[in-house]
C-alpha cells in the first residue's frame, strides 16, 4: 500500500502548508473518492483515490525549489490588499505558473534570501523550530558598537516575547557614527533583529539577510531568482530531512524560463507603479480636500455679507439705555 497522510499529499500538491491543509480538513473542504474527510490522520493512495478540494482535483505539481534575492520595498505575500508590489511580481517574467509560496517572510524593507517553493512538507520542515535552521543577516545600526555591545546579541536580548536564543555575531567595520555587523539567529521570530536594536538602543538602519540555511544569493541580482541547485537540495535533505527527492533538481521545471534581468526590470516596474498609484492617491486626496467652485463663492459671500451686517451695526448710533 501507498497510502499517505492527507495533508501531506495537500502540502506536496502546492496547495497550502501541512498546517493549513489540516485545517481545510477539519473544515470539510476534501473530499476523497466523493466522501468529505474531516479526521486528521486519515491516509488515501495519492495515485489510486480521486483526493479532491473544493472540487477540485488535486495533482500533485512538480516539485519546485528557488532562491530569490528580495529587493526592500516588496511584500513578503502574492497579493497585497494595499496595493504594494508583492515577490509574485518578480516571478511572472520567469513563466512560473505553478503555486509557489515562501519559506517564512522578510519585512517589507528588508532585502536578502527568500526560498520559495510549492512543497509544503519542505516549507515545514524548514520552519520548524526543532530544526534550528540558521539565518544569517547583515546588519547596519545608529551608534558605535563596542564589544559589550555585541555581547549582548550573542548572548541572548530580552525581548516582550521572551529571551532570543543565543548568536553568533562580529563586527565587519564602523563608520562615522554607524555600525555594520553580521549576525546569524536560530529562530524565526516577528521582526527579531529589528527589536533587538531597539531594546538595546542601537536602531536597524539596514538589514539584509545574506543565508537560509546555508543558500545564499550569490550571482542573484535584486528582484531575480534561481533554482536551488542538486547540492544545496542534498545537503538540505542531510541537515534538515526534507526535501524528500532532492533529484527533481535534475528535472527541467515546467514553464520555467530564467531571465535574469527580467526580475530586475519587474522590479523596477513594480516600483514605478507604486509611485504612480501614491501620485495619483495623494491628488485625489487633494481634490477632496478642496471645496467646489460654487461652494468657494457661497463661502466668499455669506463672508461679505457678514461683514456688511457687522459695518451696519458699527455706523448705528448707540441705543440709550432704559431707566429702571
Amino acid at each position: 500500500m501507498n497510502e499517505e497522510r492527507l495533508q501531506k499529499i495537500l502540502a506536496r500538491g502546492g496547495l497550502a502548508s501541512r498546517r493549513a491543509a489540516e485545517q481545510l480538513i477539519r473544515d470539510g473542504h476534501v473530499r476523497v473518492n466523493g466522501r468529505v474527510v474531516t479526521e486528521l490522520g486519515s491516509k488515501a493512495d495519492p495515485r489510486k483515490d480521486k483526493i479532491e478540494v473544493d472540487g477540485k482535483r488535486v495533482v500533485a505539481e512538480h516539485p519546485m525549489y528557488f532562491v530569490l534575492h528580495k529587493p526592500r520595498g516588496f511584500v513578503t505575500t502574492m497579493a497585497d490588499p494595499e496595493g504594494r508590489p508583492t515577490i509574485r511580481d518578480l516571478l511572472r517574467p520567469h513563466g512560473i505558473s505553478a503555486r509557489v509560496f515562501p519559506v517564512g517572510r522578510l519585512d517589507f524593507n528588508t532585502s536578502g534570501v527568500l526560498l520559495l517553493t510549492n512543497d509544503g512538507e519542505f516549507a515545514d520542515g524548514m520552519l520548524h523550530p526543532r530544526r534550528a535552521v540558521p539565518k544569517t543577516y547583515v546588519v547596519k545600526v545608529q551608534g558605535l558598537m563596542e564589544p559589550k555591545d555585541l555581547d549582548r546579541w550573542r548572548e541572548g536580548v530580552q525581548l516582550e516575547d521572551g529571551r532570543t536564543l543565543p548568536a553568533e555575531a562580529f563586527v565587519i567595520r564602523h563608520e562615522t557614527d554607524k555600525t555594520w555587523f553580521q549576525i546569524t539567529i536560530r529562530e524565526g521570530r516577528n521582526q527579531q533583529i529589528r527589536r533587538m536594536g531597539d531594546a538595546t538602543g542601537f536602531r536597524v538602519m539596514r538589514l539584509a539577510r545574506v543565508s537560509f540555511a546555508g543558500v545564499t544569493s550569490d550571482g542573484v541580482k535584486p528582484g531575480d531568482l534561481r533554482p536551488l541547485t542538486y547540492d544545496e537540495l542534498v545537503e538540505l535533505k542531510k541537515q534538515y530531512g526534507v526535501p524528500r527527492k532532492p533529484g527533481v533538481a535534475r528535472e527541467p521545471i515546467p514553464g520555467f524560463e530564467r531571465r535574469p534581468r527580467a526580475g530586475v526590470v519587474a522590479r523596477r516596474v513594480a516600483m514605478r507603479d507604486r509611485e504612480e498609484r501614491k501620485a495619483a492617491s495623494t491628488a485625489a486626496a487633494s481634490t477632496a480636500a478642496a471645496p467646489e467652485p460654487r461652494a468657494r463663492d457661497d463661502q466668499r459671500k455669506g463672508k461679505e455679507q457678514r461683514g456688511g451686517r457687522a459695518g451696519a451695526r458699527a455706523g448705528r448710533p448707540a441705543r440709550a439705555s432704559r431707566s429702571r
